[in-house]
């Protein structure tokens, strides 16, 4: 599996969530932060999305916005979103989204035309779990903007009318397709924005780098294998020394550091999903001796893999991404 898919699949904690908005004449609505990545797609009209108090991004049909985030925000005709009351707030991040999928009718009036509805918007979150942080992902920007143009791409544009078809013409099994095709819009505007806009910084370049991003994916779809530089140079096809450079550079962390990092946080999802015992997780990620892999576990996570597996077991399974700044942790 590619690190992309991989990534993507590991972090998903449940199936897209949306509502459909139509609006109409003077509108707005302010989102409260949800734990995975926000979404909006414009259908019919336009908006405006606000990330933030001084950002407006116009948003045309055909447009997509993901905020990997989910930061509080808002959509609008334009105008100022206003704050979220106490009682808005209180109600929790999943307020538009906690029922079965729904049409929400915005503001008031016809517009000057006549017309009760002037724009309709797909809005939704993608549930990730806040343990599952990964570099590929926090390296986005608050907001991406996947413009209208895009749609020309063959691929883009059949995801986009089939999503269409189903909300207009809903028959059975249209809930289960309409989140298969909005997974499927994910991984394409992840795609893209790797790909076109997010080459330059991060984990963009890596992706982008046949040979290093050729050892990622060994790394982390088979973590538990022996390896060394050598032989994670010989995936990449660059000898030992040009290959630890190459990968140093592009992922900021040598190669062995970035394997013992996929191996603990490997680890760390087997206790969190599974019952499985301590010695059978340490063959599974590369430890022979179930004391060394305990040590290594402690390094990484402050914490012995018994006692955070209890801990784990106790918490809830949805939690909000972690801010800028703080350290979450990773996963591999």
């Amino acid at each position: 599996m590619d690190l992309l898919s991989q990534v993507t699949t590991a972090m998903r904690s449940g199936r897209p969530r949306w509502v459909r908005i139509e609006a109409r004449g003077a509108w707005g609505r302010r989102f409260q932060p949800v734990p995975g990545a926000a979404f909006h797609l414009v259908l019919q009209g336009s908006a405006v999305l606000m990330p933030n108090a001084d950002d407006r991004i116009p948003l045309g049909a055909g447009c997509i916005a993901l905020l990997p985030g989910g930061a509080e925000h808002g959509v609008s005709d334009g105008a100022d979103v206003p704050e979220a009351s106490s009682a808005e707030a209180s109600a929790g991040p999943w307020r538009e989204f906690s029922a079965e999928p729904r049409t929400l009718v915005l503001g008031e009036g016809a517009d000057a035309a006549g017309r009760t509805t002037s724009t309709v918007v797909l809005s939704g979150v993608f549930p990730f779990d806040r343990n599952l942080c990964h570099p590929l992902i926090n390296d986005l920007p608050d907001a991406i903007h996947l413009p209208a143009r895009l749609q020309q791409e063959p691929s883009l544009r059949a995801v986009l009318d089939s999503l269409c078809h189903e909300l207009e013409h809903p028959g059975m099994g249209s809930d289960s397709a309409i989140g298969t095709l909005l997974d499927t819009l994910l991984v394409y505007v992840l795609r893209w924005w790797y790909r076109d806009s997010g080459a330059g910084a991060g984990w963009g370049p890596a992706l982008n780098d046949r040979a290093i991003s050729r050892a990622l994916c060994s790394m982390h779809n088979y973590p538990g294998e022996p390896w060394t530089v050598e032989k994670l140079g010989a995936v990449a096809d660059l000898s030992r020394s040009a290959f630890a450079r190459r990968f140093t550079d592009l992922v900021g962390r040598p190669p062995l550091g970035h394997l013992t990092w996929v191996r603990m946080n490997t680890a760390a999802e087997r206790l969190r999903k599974t019952e499985e015992p301590l010695s059978s997780v340490a063959q599974q990620v590369g430890y022979t001796s179930e004391f060394a892999f305990s040590s290594a576990f402690r390094r990484e996570f402050g914490i012995a893999p018994s006692a955070y597996r209890r801990q784990e077991a106790t918490a809830g399974s949805i939690r909000p991404r972690a801010r800028p700044g703080t350290s979450p942790r990773p996963v591999g």
